[in-house]
Order: structure tokens, then sequence, then C-alpha cells
């Protein structure tokens, strides 16, 4: 007989349900994903990080678990929720169930809850912490709960970016590529490195004196977890970055950490951005776009208006909140999607090679200035 376990939300929502993957009690601030597939990217997405994730999706685990589909090393998440949880998988390429997965990498999760009922409700109540535990009573939850800490005003980038720098790519590229990893998904280096890009990935409090040093014709800020405005140590790399004016990318929290370095403010949102099927429209080229997001902060539309050097160039078309800007005094744009999404979709793909297009006509200029 599969054990019991329980979720609870700070608000005294109380569910039961039958444990799966690692026993034991893991708290954090609950979101869901509307992904239809993907979970495994999900799950080991850096910018998740302190979260339990809801899977909105009726099936999971169903076609197992294989280290290809990984965005990093293993499982940044809190803990999973999830409806109707297979351990039999169909799939001949993956290695493992899902179960077996999750116990590997000691993630606790609860199944058998209704997830449509769950998604609603944190659709009305909005992102509040949770527990799941399969080892405590409800009233010890009910004390333990109250350990986990709010996701606004924490700064968790430094506890999942890399320790030390290290290189995707070849060495012979023609483009050097300076990735200030926050928490940087393993899509975005292929996407960077399959457009003949070196890249020295950063550890996230590196200065940009020490990244100026490798001389890169670039710099790109990556995606990654919690509150931008609690990050001063990032918001000035990204100012002096800006400063040098050379071409920049920012997607996710680099999007907000460039829009904060331009006198921006960010703002917690009520629940967030999670899924594969978000609508955006490009101002610029006029083409709407189906994007991944996942993200709880968001850029302030009343501070971009009072500032004349930045312009919108995406918006979200369910709520109008920014999904994109670019200066228009520096050749630095950024993105509140995620453009290198895996498994997709890849509407916004053009976004890397409109990067690159950026480096190179600065190459040739600065190529011209030097003949």
């Amino acid at each position: 007989m599969q054990k019991k376990a329980y979720l609870l939300l700070e608000d005294g929502l109380l569910v039961e349900g039958k444990a799966i993957g690692k026993d034991g009690t893991t708290g954090g601030e609950i979101c869901f994903n509307t992904g239809m597939t993907g979970y495994q990217e999900i799950y080991t997405d850096p910018s998740y990080f302190g979260q339990i994730i809801v899977n909105t999706n009726a099936h999971i685990g169903n076609y197992g678990a294989i280290d290809a589909e990984q965005e990093s090393e293993a499982p940044k998440i809190a803990g999973i929720v999830v409806n109707d949880f297979s351990e039999v998988f169909s799939r001949k390429t993956s290695t493992e169930s899902l179960q077996q997965y999750l116990e590997r990498h000691n993630v606790t999760g609860i199944a058998d809850v209704d997830t449509r009922m769950l998604v609603r409700y944190i659709r009305s109540k909005g992102a509040m912490n949770a527990l799941i535990s399969s080892v405590l009573t409800p009233d010890q939850m009910r004390e333990e709960i109250k350990k986990v800490p709010s996701m606004d005003g924490l700064e968790l980038s430094s506890i999942v970016s890399t320790k030390k720098s290290y290189f995707v790519g070849d060495p012979n590229a023609p483009t050097k590529v300076a990735a200030l990893d926050l928490g940087i998904k393993t899509n975005i280096l292929r996407n960077l490195s399959s457009r003949d890009c070196y890249i020295q990935v950063f550890p996230a409090k590196t200065s940009f004196a020490e990244m100026e040093a490798w001389k890169p014709n670039g710099y790109f800020i990556s995606n990654g977890p919690g509150d931008p405005a609690a990050m001063d140590y990032a918001i000035k790399t990204v100012k002096e970055i800006l400063a040098s004016n050379k071409p920049t990318f920012g997607i996710c929290l680099g999007h907000q950490l460039l829009a904060q370095a331009s006198g921006i403010s960010t703002y917690k949102m009520h629940h967030g951005h999670r899924g594969l099927n978000h609508p955006v429209k490009n101002l610029i080229s006029g083409k709407g776009e189906m994007t991944s997001q996942n993200h709880g902060f968001a850029v302030s539309e009343k501070d971009i208006e009072k500032n004349p050097d930045v312009e919108v160039t995406h918006v979200h078309l369910n709520d109008s909140t920014i999904m994109g800007i670019r200066l228009k005094s520096k050749k630095a744009f950024s993105v509140q999607y995620h453009p290198e999404a895996s498994p997709g979709p890849h509407d916004s793909n053009y976004l890397f090679d409109q990067f690159m297009e950026m480096i190179r006509s600065g190459v040739k200029e600065l190529e011209a200035v030097n003949s």
C-alpha cells in the first residue's frame, strides 16, 4: 500500500494524497506550470530553486527520465505536486522511471491531488509557501511551514550558480561570449555554441573586470531564481557591462536585472507565468509568438514610461506585462521569456540570431576603426 502524504498551504488549506519520490518533508513557494510535456526540464531548471511545482498536465511520469533532458546537473525544485503519477514508462530510450529519478535525487512529492482545483486556488489566492510531508502529522506541518522563507526579498542565484568558471563550445570559434551564470539553463549554452560561439560561464558574483579581462565580444545575463531587487552585486555588474557598450542579451532574471540596472524597478507578481503556451507580441515586427515562461517577478510598466532610453519590444497578450526591452543608447536587449525553450516552443529562437548579428556588427565597426 502506497504511503500517505499531505500538502499544506500557508493559508491553512490541507490536501491529502499519496507519497512519491523520496520520503520526507519539503517546503517552498508553491506555483504551477501549464506545460503538457517537459517535466524533467522543468525540475532541473535552476530558476525553480526553492519552489514546489504543481504540474497541471494530468499524467506525469509516463515517459520516464533520461539524462539528455537535464537543464542542469540535478533537479533544483523543492518538491512536486501531481495528479496521476506513473511509475511505468513507455519511452524506450528512458533509463529509469520518474519515481527512481526522484528518489535518486532526494526530491519529495505528492500524487493523487486534484491539481485542477489547486491551480484555480493558487490563481485566486496568489503565490504562497507550502509544505509536503510523508512523515509529519498535519499539526506538525503547521509548525514547520512557519520556517519556510518568503521568496520576496530572497537572493538565490549565488546558491545555484557554478562555483568555478568553465568553457563551452569550440575554442577556435570566431565569437567569444561571457555568460554570467545566475542559474543558467543548458539549452541556452547549446543555442550559443551552435551559433559559432565560444562561451566562458562565470559564477554569479564574478566582477565585470574579471570577465572583461577575457576580452569577450559580448555578454549574456542568464535566467535564475529569486528576487532581482535583492541582487545588488548583479545589478552593479550589469551596470558596468552596459557602460562598456558591448552587445548584451538577458533572459528572464537577466531581463529583470537589465531593467534594474537601467533604473527600472521590479515587482512580485500575483502568481507568475509558468508554462509553454504563453502568447507574446513582438512590437517591432508585429508578429505573435508562443513562448515558454517561468517567472514570478516582472518589470515596472510605470518606470519604463518615465525612462526615454528604454523601449518596450515585447508584451504578454494575456495581461500586457512587459516581455522584452531594449536600450536606445546601448547595444543591449532582453526578454522575460525563454527563447531557448526545451522541448519547445521555438518561435523565439530568432533572438539568439539577433544577439549574434549585434555582436558581428560591433566587431566590424571595431575593425573599421582599427584599420
